[in-house]
């Protein structure tokens, strides 16, 4: 399933991403990786359209006419990287400000750094006349702001990237009157972060896509050998294939085995050999066009004279799926992840799934952060500050969950399976990023 016509994406980003392969489904075809150079091209096009284009309403939005973000060399604040362009150098002073003088006149973007910003901000120091904190004070004196965000969270880690000695050098620079003005900006954080615009689902279902042709790529029968391939040969062959095509990942990959309790005890608890009859799992991620993937999908290892799956497995996988729709269909803007925690595990019970649980977090340009968390694997009723967050139109996140289904062929024994895909929730609803899986990879 692909998004919808209406998002289309900018000309400029078009033109950039013209020519690409299918993106899943398309046989042995991998999707295009675009080269560094139209990579930063692509991202720095969108990031100076989310300066313009977004951070007035995120300022406006959450009340604020002034936000502080100085951060150190090399311990750059969450929220100043994916304001920056990428082909920039964090070097030494680094410190954003943005003025909001209106709907008429918009928002200043100003640099007080040593950076070249090609444009993104404009540049207001000069070092041979004034510190870096003289100068903060004078634009602050000059603007006389009345409301003032740091970034400081007691929930969010991508909206406390302020440090404690920074802290006190910008209240030192501001001095007494407008250090009293200074306030949490957690959720103009939150809002940046977790909103994305039309032109980014695109680009977003693309990343996705390279995820997909990841884990296809891994889980076939050019890459796994029964009796032979390990899952730390699948780890590393995840790894480098992602390095190969000059991707980081957005974690460390993990794969593993399920399988029956007559194979555990013949060959150990311990035993990391793909054995035919195995189930596979994983959970991997990569990092495309400054977008994080995250997804958990499952393989079988056929036995001799297989040719498909057993029916228990696509049942269990059935029920999921079904999870999965409830999921989607429960989403509101507005609600709480915690809000949408408790909807979706009282619908999906109603509708006889057993043992459904959710553990969905935001995901865009940082794995776990920001937007509503709904649920942890350990928590399905309250996650605490992370899930009171509300949901908003343009976020996207993992449908992450999992059901435990009995499998005859195990003596009964539960089979937890747990399905990860990435999506986004727009006004249309909750729209699946390149698809999902609803059946089996195949290892012969």
């Amino acid at each position: 399933m692909r998004l919808k016509p209406g998002y289309a994406l900018a000309a400029a980003a078009a033109m950039v991403l013209a020519g690409t392969a299918p993106l899943r489904g398309g046989g042995d075809g991998f999707p295009e990786v675009l080269p560094i150079r139209d990579r930063v091209e692509t991202v720095n096009r969108i990031t100076l359209m989310r300066l313009e284009k977004l951070l007035p309403q995120v300022m406006r939005k959450a009340g604020f006419d002034m936000w502080l973000i100085p951060c150190q060399e090399d311990q750059v604040d969450a929220v100043f990287r994916t304001m920056v362009p990428m082909n920039t150098w964090f070097r030494r002073d680094l410190m954003l400000v943005f003025y909001d003088r209106g709907p008429d006149k918009g928002v200043e973007r100003m640099d007080i750094s040593r950076m070249g910003m090609r444009g993104f901000h404009t540049p207001v120091w000069d070092p041979a006349k004034e510190t870096r904190w003289e100068c903060l004070a004078r634009i602050v004196r000059e603007r006389n702001p009345r409301k003032i965000g740091i970034n400081q969270s007691e929930s969010i880690w991508a909206a406390d990237g302020l440090g404690a000695t920074l802290k006190s050098k910008v209240e030192a620079a501001l001095g007494e009157t407008y250090a009293g003005r200074l306030q949490s900006a957690e959720r103009m954080c939150t809002l940046w972060l977790e909103t994305l615009l039309d032109e980014e689902l695109d680009l977003y279902e693309r990343a996705v896509a390279v995820g997909h042709a990841l884990i296809a790529d891994t889980y076939s029968s050019r890459t796994v050998t029964p009796d032979v391939t390990t899952v730390d040969d699948l780890i590393y062959h995840y790894w480098q294939k992602a390095a190969d095509l000059g991707l980081d990942i957005a974690f460390s990959p993990s794969f593993s085995i399920r399988r029956s309790p007559a194979m555990t005890e013949k060959y150990g608890r311990g035993d990391r050999v793909i054995r035919r009859g195995d189930l596979i799992h994983c959970d991997v991620g990569v990092v495309y066009l400054r977008y994080c993937t995250d997804h958990q999908e499952w393989a079988y290892v056929l036995r001799r004279g297989e040719t498909d799956v057993p029916e228990s497995f696509k049942k269990v996988m059935a029920e999921g799926n079904r999870l999965q729709d409830v999921f989607r269909r429960r989403f509101k803007a507005g609600l709480t992840g915690n809000q949408l925690l408790a909807d979706i595990l009282k619908t999906a019970r109603a509708e006889g799934i057993d043992h459904p649980r959710v553990y969905s977090h935001g995901i865009g340009y940082y794995l776990h952060e920001p937007g509503p968390l709904i649920g942890l694997p350990e928590e399905q009723a309250n996650t605490g500050g992370r899930g009171e967050v509300e949901l908003v139109p343009n976020s996207t996140f993992t449908a992450e969950l999992s059901v435990d289904v009995p499998v005859p062929e195990w003596d009964g024994k539960l089979l937890r399976m747990g399905l990860e895909q990435d999506v986004a929730f727009t006004s249309a609803g909750v729209q699946l990023l390149d698809g999902r899986q609803t059946a089996f990879y195949l290892i012969k």
